[in-house]
């Protein structure tokens, strides 16, 4: 990488902060949206660059579908223990449990939804008045109405319409009892510039974004991976492929790529000739044109 592109990185780096900083500011309970993808632990390490040598000042928060990659539960577990942080967790099965949501059926069934309602009764019952997310305006067209600070009203539902101008870095987060936000401080990076942030920094990765091999079923244009959740249909065939995800989410729902991208370096150069976004391999995101608007308006992240 270049001198042009290192100090590009730094600029990023540095606005990130100020957010995080004007966070902490600004709010009396923010807490870190926290998927163990690769956005919210980059999100975490600006946190610790932000406040050092002091703590991260704010909670993980990590709504668990109970349909989780093993691998990223453990990754979670090990760096909130290394950072000696708090972890706020939200259980969409104790949801269920308590009759808040209702379970869907079916081959393509999936538990993403349901994080909505688990989310917002997180924040509610934790009186956060402000969560951290690692969105960018480059992943969804509905992430590109973002703003840096974004409103969420008193049921936490999202109104595109309705949110504040950000004009000279100026950054407002008044709000009324029962209102919050959502700040997303890497709302201007791209996935090629999250890869090089990590590469550049050495950021510990769940190995799930290695390429490796992994029992897995072809289904909506992807690799999807076998596991006790997953319900095969009678002319779908298991394989062993090497594969590799870009984005991580419910085991059920996210698709992998074939890969041999093992290391940092090589995943950095497959993302840089990559065409298609990196959502293009989440089957929540396939059942309509608007999916991700229609969840953001109802308190998704």
């Amino acid at each position: 990488m270049g001198k042009y592109y290192l100090n590009y990185l730094d600029e990023l780096e540095s606005e990130a902060i100020y957010i995080l900083r004007e966070v902490w500011a600004q709010f009396e309970n923010p807490v870190i949206l926290f998927s163990g993808g690769k956005d919210s632990i980059l999100v975490t390490h600006l946190a610790k660059k932000a406040f050092y040598p002091s703590k991260i000042p704010f909670p993980l928060l990590h709504v668990d579908t109970g349909h989780n990659f093993p691998e990223t539960i453990q990754f979670r577990d090990d760096l909130v223990q290394s950072l000696g942080l708090q972890l706020l967790v939200g259980s969409v099965q104790e949801s269920i449990n308590q009759g808040r949501v209702a379970e869907e059926k079916g081959k393509n069934a999936t538990r993403n939804a349901l994080q909505i309602t688990t989310l917002l009764d997180a924040i509610e019952t934790n009186k956060i008045d402000c969560a951290i997310g690692g969105g960018r305006r480059d992943e969804e067209k509905a992430r590109a109405k973002e703003r840096f600070f974004s409103h969420r009203d008193d049921f936490g539902q999202w109104d595109p319409k309705n949110q504040r101008p950000e004009l000279w870095n100026l950054l407002n987060g008044k709000h009324f009892e029962g209102e919050h936000f959502r700040a997303f401080p890497i709302s201007n990076w791209t996935e090629m510039d999250v890869w090089n942030f990590i590469l550049r920094e050495n950021i510990q990765i769940p190995s799930l974004y290695y390429a490796h091999e992994r029992k897995v079923v072809w289904r909506q244009e992807s690799w999807i991976p076998v596991s006790e959740f997953l319900k095969l249909e009678a002319h779908e065939t298991v394989e062993t492929k090497k594969i590799r995800f870009r984005t991580l989410g419910d085991i059920t729902i996210t698709g992998g790529i074939e890969s041999d991208a093992d290391t940092l370096e090589k995943i950095a150069a497959e993302v840089a000739a990559m065409k298609q976004t990196e959502r293009g391999n989440r089957s929540d995101d396939k059942r309509s044109e608007t999916a991700m608007e229609d969840r953001k308006r109802q308190g998704y992240f």
